[in-house]
């Protein structure tokens, strides 16, 4: 589903601030949806305004990169660290400050696109609709949409709003609470996304959210909320419902010609021709972007000099990741392509993909024969041997092998976080103190300047 319905023809998204800087819970305008959201016309136009927020630049379409990637020790700011690129450098060496407008953006845009999807779920039930299929999968995708920027919201920020329903007047009430209560309604919203959501999304629908997409990202959730076993259901029921497989090439799982290839579980879809619908990624990872560094909007991902020493020797995944032909200055394959005009590619973002359910599932069993197995399936798919208990310790092999199947993809910092190493990993990554490591980003000073009763900075921010 490319979508090229541009915000000025989805004029009933447009929102209404409370003040000009708290737009996080702000109402959907009376003017511009007293005639809207009556029937399935109306929802198909809504649900499509909710994917497109997942192409804002504040969410996938640049700052979920900087703060779940260029944070952790892949990845490096490109640009500089003077000028425009100031608050990028602080960013990646954890100097950032509450009125760093990369905080603001993404807070902004995040809970932009949380509540296109609350006023979906507040409204649809009374609208008419000629089909009940399409109106619950429209109502599972706006389930699907919340839960992914919720997510990301939690792992960044950690103590967020808990804003899960419409907001009909400016007069909000702010509820700050902790990211295991965010995951915890995540979960319940996934569960019922799952059991709306069709299994396959193809035709007209291809790249919709599926029940697949459902379970994997539930997956996910129960792990970074400390669940493991419950994890490992919802993992298993993407396994078993076989509609997903490891491609046999590595590289063949990346570029414009190989989207939604039969590894794909989830995509952030862009469209390049001049229409306000590409991505960034080709200026952001490699040499063949237009968009003319910092100065041109774009916020370029150096590969740091030594992550090309981490893969073993005879992995396919270090040249289906890497382009190393001047080794002293390699680039993101992944994301390479030939872009229409700045920051204007066709390049989609792989968020979710059969071989991060494989490797979820074998950190939520543990170690054991069936997580080995696990493990040991991607290792087979790159042209590595097995490995066993005998060869280490079977968490840092598993934080290892993601590390190397997952580059560039947004999952670093969550892993470690998961893991329980962000703060020794990257403090020796950068030679400073543990001290320094910050585990959450702080929140927007805007935002806790227009609700200082209910909003309370991170505590080491």
């Amino acid at each position: 589903m490319k979508k090229r319905i541009l915000l000025l023809l989805i004029p009933v998204l447009v929102f209404t601030a409370c003040s000009d800087d708290f737009t996080l819970l702000s109402p959907i305008s009376e003017r511009n949806t007293g005639s809207f959201y009556q029937n399935q016309g109306d929802f198909e136009v809504a649900i499509r305004g909710a994917y497109d927020a997942l192409q804002s630049k504040g969410t996938f379409g640049v700052n979920y990169v900087l703060m779940m990637e260029m944070r952790a020790d892949n990845a490096a700011n490109g640009g500089g660290a003077t000028g425009l690129a100031a608050t990028l450098e602080a960013i990646d060496t954890f100097t950032e400050i509450a009125t760093a407008s990369e905080l603001r953006t993404t807070w902004e845009d995040s809970y932009e696109g949380i509540a296109r999807a609350n006023t979906i779920l507040s409204r649809i039930d009374a609208a008419e609709f000629t089909s009940e299929e399409v109106r619950n999968r429209i109502k599972g995708e706006a389930l699907f949409i919340r839960s992914l920027l919720y997510y990301h919201m939690a792992v960044i920020f950690g103590n967020i709003p808990f804003q899960f329903e419409e907001a009909t007047t400016p007069n909000v009430k702010v509820v700050q609470k902790g990211a295991s209560e965010i995951y915890d309604q995540i979960e319940t919203d996934l569960k019922t996304a799952a059991s709306l959501l069709p299994a396959t999304a193809t035709g007209a629908n291809r790249g919709r959210a599926t029940s697949g997409a459902a379970n994997a990202l539930l997956g996910r959730v129960y792990l970074t909320n400390g669940k493991a076993s419950d994890a490992a259901i919802a993992l298993r029921a993407v396994i078993t419902s076989n509609q997903y497989q490891l491609l046999d090439n590595y590289a063949d799982i990346w570029g414009e010609a190989n989207e939604f290839n039969a590894e794909s579980i989830f995509e952030v879809q862009f469209i390049k021709g001049g229409l306000g619908e590409g991505s960034a990624y080709v200026d952001m990872f490699t040499p063949n972007g237009l968009g003319g560094g910092v100065g041109g909007g774009i916020a370029p991902q150096d590969v740091l000099p030594d992550f090309v020493s981490i893969y073993e020797e005879g992995d396919a995944r270090l040249e289906g990741t890497l382009n190393i032909t001047d080794p002293a200055n390699p680039w993101v394959r992944k994301y390479d392509g030939d872009p229409f005009g700045a920051g204007d590619s066709g390049v989609n973002w792989m968020e979710i993909r059969y071989a991060e359910v494989l490797l979820n599932l074998a950190e939520a069993l543990g170690a054991g024969n069936e997580g080995y197995g696990l493990i040991n399936q991607v290792r087979a798919r790159a042209g590595l041997a097995p490995i066993s208990a005998a060869d280490g310790v079977y968490a840092d092999q598993l934080l290892q092998e993601r590390r190397v199947e997952f580059a560039f993809e947004n999952k670093r910092w969550a892993d470690l976080l998961r893991a329980g190493k962000a703060k020794s990993v990257m403090a020796t990554h950068l030679s400073i103190s543990q001290n320094d490591v910050t585990l959450l980003f702080p929140i927007p000073q805007s935002q806790i300047d227009v609700a200082p009763d209910a909003m309370t900075q991170n505590p080491e921010h």
